[in-house]
Formats: C-alpha cells, sequence, structure tokens
C-alpha cells in the first residue's frame, strides 16, 4: 500500500530473498557478513580506527540493497527491522577485528571475502528485483548495482580512487554474468535455491579466476590508442 502522505510504496520490512526460505535466508547473511568483514579489512588496510572498521563494515553491507531498494520505492528499507542482519553484520565486524589483532591476513583476502560478498549479494538483488516486477534488463541493472555499490562506497570511505569498479578488473562484470545466468534458470523454471547457488557459483568463479590469472577488461582508452594506430599506418 502507499503511505498517505507521501505515496511511498510501503511494503512490509523484510530481508530480500523470496519465499521465506531459510538456505536464501542463511546464503544472504553470507553474503552480508563477508562485505562486513571486506570492509574491516579495507579499514584495517588503510589504518583505521575501530570506529573506521564498523563503519565500513556496514556501508559494505547495507548499501546496495538500499540503493536498490529506493529505486524500487520499497518501504521502509529491508535492513531498518531486521535485527538477524544488523547483528550478523556487527559479528562478522567485530569477529574480524580480533582475528586482525592476532593474525596477519594473505594478500588477496580481502578481494576473495569481498568476490563472496559480491556473488551472493547479486543474485539476491536480482531475486528481489523480479519480485518487484521489473523488465529482465532492469532486474540485471539492479543486481549488479546490489552488488556493487557496497564495494564503491567501501573504498571511496577508504580513499581510494578510482574504486575497484572502475578500473579494468572482472568485477561489475562477474555480477552482470551472475544476474544474467539467474534470470534464465528463473525462465527456464529452476528452483529458487538451485538458481542462486548457481549463479552466485558463477559470479564467484569469474571474480576469482579475474585476482589469481589477473585478467582485465581492455580499456576504451586501449581501444582508441590501437584504432589511431592503424589509422597512421
Amino acid at each position: 500500500m502507499y503511505g498517505a502522505a507521501d505515496g511511498v510504496l510501503e511494503t512490509p520490512a523484510r530481508t530480500p530473498f523470496p519465499g521465506g526460505s531459510s538456505v536464501l535466508h542463511v546464503l544472504y547473511l553470507v553474503g552480508v557478513a563477508s562485505f562486513a568483514a571486506s570492509g574491516v579489512l579495507a579499514a584495517h588496510r588503510a589504518n583505521m580506527d575501530p570506529f573506521g572498521g564498523i563503519v565500513l563494515a556496514f556501508a559494505a553491507s547495507i548499501s546496495g540493497g538500499t540503493l536498490r531498494d529506493l529505486i524500487l520505492g520499497r518501504h521502509p528499507l529491508y535492513w531498518t527491522h531486521d535485527w538477524v542482519l544488523l547483528t550478523v553484520i556487527s559479528c562478522a565486524a567485530v569477529g574480524t577485528m580480533l582475528y586482525l589483532r592476532r593474525w596477519e591476513l594473505p594478500h588477496r583476502s580481502l578481494m576473495t571475502v569481498d568476490a563472496l560478498g559480491l556473488a551472493v549479494v547479486t543474485v539476491i538483488g536480482a531475486r528481489a528485483a523480479i519480485d518487484a516486477g521489473v523488465t529482465p534488463f532492469a532486474v540485471i541493472i539492479l543486481a549488479v548495482l546490489t552488488g556493487v555499490t557496497g564495494e564503491v562506497v567501501r573504498d571511496v570511505l577508504c580513499g581510494e580512487f578510482p574504486p575497484l569498479l572502475l578500473r579494468e578488473e572482472v568485477y561489475a562484470t562477474a555480477a552482470c554474468a551472475g544476474a544474467a545466468g539467474y534470470l534464465l534458470l528463473h525462465w527456464a523454471g529452476a528452483s529458487d535455491t538451485l538458481g542462486t547457488v548457481v549463479a552466485a557459483s558463477l559470479v564467484f568463479t569469474l571474480r576469482l579466476a579475474a585476482i589469481h590469472r589477473e585478467l582485465h577488461l581492455p580499456r576504451l582508452a586501449d581501444s582508441a590508442g590501437r584504432a589511431a594506430e592503424r589509422r597512421g599506418r
């Protein structure tokens, strides 16, 4: 229903996973916990204090879903009444901080943890967009925005320019592939759990391959330079 005062679409507060599936709920919590851990790891790398780590943990975890729900006009925002979600984010953040006080994580740990969050949250974003009844193209856009926005906010708050999304790495491309894969599986009649696991695995695999094999997309400037070189021959 719509709010009488401002015409904002009001839907019951819920996490953006379909049908109350406990499996999907767990996967979703794993995704946001991964993003929370990535926020703390980024804060650690930027020499921030614990408060900065908490801020980045929440920013990385809820920014994407918040942007998606604002675009879809969903109100109240999914996380404002979900104490389980907020507890998981807090525990993941504090747990990561305690771990970092005793042990040093491998060099690529931030990217690996971030890849897991990207995989799960992107696909959950696709499911939420499908529930909203938007067009297939909009499903993919909203899924990608859900997956990558937290990373952008995290990197900007850390003072990292350009953010990972704006570099030539396979990041948003992996999210796009996973969202498209989930949409195809949904059309094919696959269960929500199967579609989520397969599509999230696709995103995670693509991202890990890009990290460990240092795969990059061609830059527009590179393409323009090669074209100019060919014209000069």
